[in-house]
């Protein structure tokens, strides 16, 4: 049969056209083929709390979101989302108003950026940044424009300078993520006061990726964004029940911000998925109600699971940026003679049983990530326990 497709136009549009398979899908077909433990991916190797499961369970028996559920979602989710801003962050949202849930904070980062960048706004992101964001920006006919956080004191940090010079009279949006992936660093207060005011000053709007807003350690405290003065009005934030309850697979996601602001991204969400994961909402709506005691089990859990990969990769040879937040470390490969993470992330799992992630694909400007490679800790102790051990052959 003969292929009658034109081929005057490439099919993919060009906006995409620079979007091909994932680095992720990449590495793990690569740890698949060579048996290798696989710390590129970030997802858990474990589900989250049995009650939770099971409250998914029970909804489904009880015809609970087998059919579709509301469009901004189930009352009972978007108020328990509501009182969980409230009670963490003395944010006050209107369930009916202001939230909306979303399949996953995918979707809620997608519907955002289509319903507020126009063909010619610029939208200043923070590389190394979530892979899905460039992708997005591009959907909606936007320009991006990189901030780079850069290695200092052991942690990368913002330059407040660069970001005010990034901005111009076409700057439509900050698109910020604090707790970051894949750095780790959690903005600072002193960091957010300066965001804010600059959002402020220029009348910008703000979308912040929170989703690993209960992942911080030592020191660091997640602030919202919209809690500074002049921001709630100006601010989307989004979240996740997929990082902070290991149940990724159910693609919970959820927006909060001024009617407005919410009103125009759910005008984008309902012709993207319309509704998603019916009986999964009700069981984040109980897992949300969780007492503090699960909060901190488990930022205690990832806070051990983050020293013990962290150690090994220093014994390793590696210079470790010991993450803030998030269940990712950022790695340095120059002091094991290597430069190019591409090269060093294709050849570890031959060399070491081990699969990581170059950084690099989270830049726009390559060479600034070029020699940084992430691994993830959200795995079981027993299997960092085992990467580590094989990593140490990269330290002879």
């Amino acid at each position: 049969m003969t292929d009658m497709t034109s081929t005057a136009r490439p099919h993919l549009n060009r906006r995409l056209a620079e979007f091909g398979t994932t680095i992720f899908a990449e590495m793990s077909a690569l740890a698949v083929e060579t048996g290798s433990i696989n710390l590129g991916q970030g997802f858990p190797d474990t589900d989250g709390p049995e009650e939770i499961r099971e409250a998914a369970v029970r909804a489904l028996r009880d015809g609970r979101g087998n059919q579709y559920p509301p469009g901004p979602g189930i009352p009972e989710l978007r108020t328990a989302i509501a009182v969980h801003q409230q009670r963490r962050y003395g944010l006050s949202y209107d369930p009916g108003t202001e939230v909306l849930v979303t399949a996953g904070a995918t979707e809620a980062i997608a519907a955002s950026l289509l319903a507020l960048v126009e063909p010619g706004d610029e939208v200043i992101a923070f590389e190394p940044y979530y892979d899905s964001y460039a992708a997005c920006i591009a959907m909606a006919g936007g320009t991006r424009v990189p901030v780079t956080l850069r290695p200092h004191e052991g942690r990368f940090r913002l330059d407040l300078d660069e970001l005010r010079d990034a901005v111009t009279d076409r700057t439509r949006l900050l698109l910020i993520n604090t707790p970051h992936n894949p750095t780790g660093t959690v903005l600072t207060r002193e960091e957010l006061t300066a965001v804010a005011e600059l959002a402020v000053e220029r009348d910008l709007l703000v979308v912040t990726d929170e989703v690993y807003e209960h992942l911080v350690f030592d020191d660091a405290e997640h602030l919202p964004l919209a809690s500074f003065p002049g921001m709630r009005d100006r601010t989307v934030s989004i979240g996740s029940a997929g990082k902070t309850f290991s149940f990724t697979g159910w693609k919970v996601g959820w927006v909060t911000g001024s009617p407005s602001l919410v009103a125009a991204v759910r005008s984008a969400k309902q012709f993207l998925t319309y509704v998603s994961s019916g009986p999964f909402q009700y069981a984040v709506a109980e897992a949300l109600a969780l007492p503090d005691t699960y909060f901190d089990a488990f930022r205690a859990d990832m806070l051990a699971k983050r020293d013990l990969l962290a150690t090994g990769l220093a014994e390793a040879g590696f210079k470790v940026f010991k993450p803030a937040g998030t269940y990712f470390i950022t790695t340095d490969i120059r002091p094991l003679g290597e430069t190019d993470g591409f090269a060093f992330c294709r050849a570890l799992p031959e060399r070491a049983g081990v699969v990581a992630i170059p950084n690099a694909v989270f830049y726009d400007h390559r060479e600034a990530g070029a020699p940084f490679v992430r691994f993830a800790f959200c795995k079981q102790t027993g299997v960092l326990e085992e990467a580590v051990k094989r990593l140490k052959a990269l330290a002879g």
